[in-house]
């Protein structure tokens, strides 16, 4: 886990060092790689109440946007085994796109193919500086799903559980009409 830095190191990198460091005949890295890279979407498992949340904001008729850093199949791979795809009218993937969030480029190619302003947006994710942080930047509201391993998250909104963020869309709307 700590090699891994949460999710933020890849995991070639992670398998090398551990099969280096313990002097690991077999198996391969590779072999440690390509399993996590064939087998990980069998056993992804999403944030509570995950679609109880895009139900609610589907219906209300939002458009929701997924920009996601990682590899293009393997991200996708995970979004079908979660049963997410079908809620979504745009998917950026920082391989597909040749950036990654933190850069501003990947936000604003998720607007404009949306035709949103960023005033009009919220951002959801459990990184301060590359979800949070980085769609402060390009002028949308950042909403950060509170994690464990980070304190003092500047943001906009902080929930611990996603059910909550339907409730505070209805409460920005309220106070952009009044």
């Amino acid at each position: 886990m700590e090699l891994d830095n949460r999710g933020y190191v890849w995991k070639d990198k992670v398998y090398q060092q551990i099969v280096n460091e313990f002097s690991l005949p077999e198996p391969s890295w590779e072999d440690l790689f390509a399993d996590y890279i064939n087998e990980f979407k069998n056993y992804c498992i999403p944030f509570p109440h995950l679609i109880e949340m895009l139900e609610d904001l589907k219906s209300k008729n939002y458009k929701l946007g997924i920009i996601s850093n990682g590899f293009g199949q393997f991200q996708i791979d995970n979004i079908h085994a979660l049963g997410i795809k079908e809620y979504f009218d745009v998917i950026f993937i920082s391989e597909w796109e040749g950036i990654k969030k933190p850069d501003r480029r990947i936000f604003n190619r998720a607007l404009k193919q949306l035709q949103v302003a960023p005033y009009e947006c919220i951002f959801v994710g459990d990184h301060p500086e590359n979800d949070v942080k980085a769609a402060q930047n390009v002028g949308m509201r950042g909403i950060w799903k509170r994690d464990a391993h980070w304190e003092a998250v500047k943001a906009d909104y902080i929930v611990d559980d996603l059910l909550e963020i339907p409730l505070i869309i209805e409460k920005m709307n309220r106070t952009c009409v009044t």
